[in-house]
Order: structure tokens, then C-alpha cells, then sequence
């Protein structure tokens, strides 16, 4: 249960006319927004009392909890409201997609096709990785390393860590720069290979903050 003195907070905040106000839902750890939805007094309630995000569906009328059926919950962190104090802020840990369509997030088009997808860098970079892993394309340098084995990433891992070592002793940053994103792609091999997932990864940062 999130320590929130309820009386003071509807006292500050806007509804409309309706009784809702907006929320925008946010990860917690890499501020990717994940979804729109809205809220009255009793899901906002809700929310801080399980500490899980409760909404209210204008089409049906009536509460959702969101991951009850399909286990995708999120785990409030964190709530936030704007300057006009209108729409809410809610950071999160998601237990699964955020989106209906299996997207982690709601916002996976873009408006020009030559966009990248909102998010993530590390998660983006990931995911073709482990694109590379299943379709092993030819003459992939990622294709590579999958079809060498783990001794052979854990060799090259090693490498690069080493490489980051040295690029640390010599003056200036571009070297460092370009040995840290070597050992991060060569980290991320290492990890599709052992399937660990950035959001495992996330979770345990998370234990330590």
C-alpha cells in the first residue's frame, strides 16, 4: 500500500465532469510510457490501496484491474500529477505487455514510417538480437556468435571487457564510448543466449535501488 493521505490528494486534483481524470501509465525503471488510461475516485483508490493499477473503462462503465485475467499486471512505484493537476503520472514495474495486442507498450506505431519505435534503446537492440537468433541470417556477425556457442560470446565478452579497461586508462572519451557499446551489444548476446530478459535484469537493479 502506497503511503498517500487520500483526503488531501482529491482535494488538489481536477476531475472532470465525468468524474475522470487521465493517467498516464510509465515504466518505473526505463520511462517508457506504456498506456493511457483513466481514473475516478474509487481506482485511483484502489490503486493506492493494492499498490496494483485499477482503472475505470468509460465503454463498459465500470472498474478494471489491469493484469486481473491476464496476469500483465503493474506494480505502482510512484504517483505524480501535472502542474494544472488534471492528469496523473503512474510509474510502474509490469508484470507482462502492457497493451492488448502483446506490445509491451501502447505506443508501438509511429506517425512517419521512418521513425523508430518509441522506448528503450538497450530493449530495442535486444529484441533484434534475438530476431538474428532465430532467423540466423547469412553473413550476420550476430548469426556468428549463436552458431560458435556460449564459449565462444563469453570469450568474446571477455574481450571487450578488457577493451573497455584499457580504453579507460588513455585520455579522452570517443574510445571509451566505443568499447562500451561493443561490450554492451556482446552483454546482450550473452544474455539472449542464457534467455534472461532486460525486464529480470530491470527487476533486480529495482531490489537495489
Amino acid at each position: 500500500m502506497l503511503d498517500v493521505d487520500l483526503d488531501k490528494l482529491f482535494s488538489q486534483l481536477k476531475f472532470d465532469a465525468h468524474g475522470l481524470i487521465p493517467a498516464v501509465v510509465q515504466h518505473d525503471l526505463t520511462g517508457r510510457v506504456l498506456m493511457v488510461a483513466y481514473m475516478n475516485k474509487e481506482a485511483l483508490e484502489q490503486t493506492i490501496s493494492t499498490g496494483e493499477t485499477v482503472f475505470y473503462s468509460r465503454s463498459r462503465q465500470e472498474l478494471w484491474h489491469k493484469g486481473e485475467t491476464s496476469g500483465n499486471t503493474q506494480t505502482v512505484k510512484a504517483i505524480h500529477y501535472d502542474c494544472d493537476e488534471d492528469t496523473l503520472l503512474i510509474q510502474v514495474l509490469p508484470q507482462g505487455p502492457a497493451c492488448h495486442t502483446g506490445e509491451k507498450s501502447c505506443f508501438y506505431r509511429s506517425a512517419a514510417a521512418d521513425d523508430k519505435q518509441p522506448g528503450n534503446i538497450l530493449e530495442q537492440l535486444k529484441q533484434v538480437i534475438a530476431d538474428r537468433k532465430v532467423e540466423m541470417p547469412e553473413g550476420s556477425y550476430t548469426t556468428y556468435l549463436f552458431s560458435k556457442g556460449l564459449d565462444k560470446i563469453l570469450k568474446k565478452l571477455g574481450e571487450e571487457t578488457a577493451e573497455v579497461i584499457i580504453a579507460s586508462k588513455n585520455s579522452g572519451k570517443d574510445e571509451l564510448i566505443y568499447e562500451t557499446a561493443d561490450l554492451i551489444y556482446h552483454l546482450l548476446v550473452l544474455l539472449e543466449e542464457k534467455q534472461v530478459s532486460l525486464e529480470e535484469i530491470y527487476q533486480e537493479l529495482d531490489k537495489r535501488r
